[in-house]
């Protein structure tokens, strides 16, 4: 009807650009209809779906894994990384957390509220290592005696968040704290003439003169939050958090320090063994420390662009990231920059 009014003007003496832009059209629809008059209006019938969709299968598989007892109670970021580690690539983490949000699966569990991710700033410590930069610090846990607590004194590695040493006590004190420091030092055979800093706040048995004179005696070099700064203790702070927040942790108060003692010891075999940290691409601390997450992560790299060989169209740019990260840094500082403190090589 379209190119019968406007043929039909034309032949009456009008513009042809003037009679399409009173029906609505543009001069190239019209000149384009005007040879497939016979096929009519094709807008309707074009495909709208896209070449890369998920097939029925794939998301009944990313739905079928998602739900096995093994990866139940797990999140995609999660997911994914272990089943790289195992050869198997089924669809991108997005496309993971698209299916289940569709299917109604996708909601939080957790005891908290995802935190805002905190600002980027430059760190002057830097460790590229295992047992180069450790940090400490002592958190309370809840008994069944009110206004009684149980201490727990942790020690870990800030390259590879690997809990290193830990002791439950019923006190706080300097004294204890040093010779926790002595029990891990030498698990974690530290040579004497190894450098080791070992940060933590400014809390009195942090400061105190036992603790001062075992790490002076021990050659390990101390560092301290900066005065008023409540967040310069960051890796520990994260790892309580992990230990308070985490599914199994006890809703009643422990009853007696062997309890406290023996939960902390399982959280510290699943912590290091088994928990995927996101800050270490998803490795465990263990495999972080022993350097065994660099096979891991050319292993996972390889999956991906296996996988990108075969769907090409599923990827508008590069694979994921699965790149060892070498440097860890420590203790951001808002009026530092980064190309500065690696020049000055600031501890």
């Amino acid at each position: 009807m379209a190119i019968n009014l406007i043929t039909e003007a034309c032949v009456n003496g009008a513009r042809k650009r003037h009679a399409c832009d009173l029906v609505g059209l543009s001069l190239r629809t019209f000149q384009r209809w005007q040879k497939e008059v016979d096929k009519g209006d094709q807008r309707k019938k074009a495909a709208k779906t896209p070449a890369n969709k998920l097939s029925k299968e794939e998301r009944e598989d990313i739905i079928r894994v998602c739900n096995q007892k093994e990866f139940r109670n797990l999140p995609p970021k999660q997911i994914v990384p272990i089943l790289a580690d195992q050869g198997i690539y089924i669809a991108s983490e997005s496309s993971f957390y698209r299916v289940l949000r569709e299917t109604g699966q996708l909601t939080h569990r957790g005891k908290s509220t995802a935190p805002k991710k905190p600002p980027v700033r430059p760190a002057p410590r830097v460790a590229t290592g295992a047992n180069q930069v450790w940090s400490w610090d002592i958190t309370y846990l809840q008994t069944t005696v009110a206004g009684r607590y149980f201490y727990l004194y942790l020690f870990m590695d800030i390259y590879s968040r690997k809990i290193v040493g830990w002791e439950v006590h019923e006190i706080e004190s300097s004294e204890l704290a040093a010779d926790v420091l002595r029990k891990t030092r030498f698990s974690e055979k530290i040579h004497p003439n190894q450098t080791l800093i070992l940060h933590s706040d400014n809390g009195s048995p942090m400061k105190g003169a036992t603790m001062l004179a075992t790490m002076q005696k021990l050659g390990v070099i101390p560092s301290f939050s900066r005065p008023a700064v409540s967040n310069d203790n960051p890796y520990s702070e994260a790892l309580f958090k992990t230990l308070k927040y985490t599914p199994v942790f006890p809703t009643n108060p422990f009853e007696n320090i062997d309890k406290a003692r023996d939960w902390v010891k399982t959280f510290t075999c699943w912590y290091n063994t088994e928990h995927r940290h996101s800050a270490l691409k998803y490795v465990t601390p263990e495999q972080k420390h022993t350097g065994q997450d660099i096979e891991l992560l050319k292993q996972r790299e390889e999956v991906y662009e296996e996988a990108k060989r075969k769907r090409p169209d599923r990827w508008s740019s590069n694979t994921r990231d699965w790149s060892h990260e070498p440097t860890v840094y420590l203790n951001p500082m808002k009026d530092a920059n980064l190309s500065d403190c690696k020049k000055k090589n600031i501890l």
